[in-house]
């Protein structure tokens, strides 16, 4: 049992140091995202399951503090407002709860956070066609090969995509691109 365990650990590990290489492609999303909220513009998360969890961190981080005492950022996680998730789902279809929200609250000049680890999750697919229909720039956080979401990104979205197969590893390293965006983002912000 103890070797299982210990595996589990060089495995993050050799994961963690490959994923070195996504440095400048989470640069670039700290930037966008800060030029977002710069303008006054809002951030709106999703994702489902663990990366449900992750859009929700994410935009608390954002709301409240990271590690620096500052002003609260506009964010909204999708997944959070369990009313409109049910009613979206009853009333459309589940893979429409993002979308709709997208549609009601996303304006030109904000930016959706959307978090899919197989890059295939239909409800967070058609929240990023939504995003293009209304003009909000994307920030994609993917693993594996990207899914239906890479073909569907455009030349001005941002995908960071975590390329391992497990989906416990994925999440790892997104919650770790999700910190160090906090961080740029302070940095960006306050000049921290």
């Amino acid at each position: 049992m103890q070797e299982r365990v210990l595996n589990q650990f060089r495995e993050s590990i050799e994961l963690a140091r490959e994923s070195q290489a996504l440095a400048p492609s989470i640069v670039e999303a700290g930037r966008a995202l800060a030029a977002c909220l710069a303008e006054g513009g809002m951030i709106l998360c999703c994702g489902n399951g663990g990366s449900a969890a992750d859009a929700q961190h994410f935009s608390g981080e954002l709301l409240g503090r990271f590690e620096t005492e500052r002003p609260g950022l506009a964010a909204v996680s999708l997944s959070t407002d369990t009313s409109a998730l049910t009613a979206i789902a009853n009333d459309y279809a589940y893979a429409d709860v993002f979308a709709k929200q997208v549609r009601a609250l996303g304006r030109q000049g904000d930016a959706l956070f959307a978090i899919t680890t197989s890059g295939n999750s239909e409800n967070v697919v058609r929240a990023v066609r939504t995003a293009h229909e209304r003009g909000i720039a994307v920030v994609a956080l993917t693993g594996r090969d990207g899914g239906v979401m890479a073909d569907l990104l455009d030349e001005y979205d941002i995908e960071i995509r975590v390329p391992w197969q497990r989906t416990s590893r994925i999440q790892e390293v997104h919650g770790l691109i999700i910190h160090c965006i906090c961080d740029l983002l302070d940095a960006e912000l306050l000049g921290a």
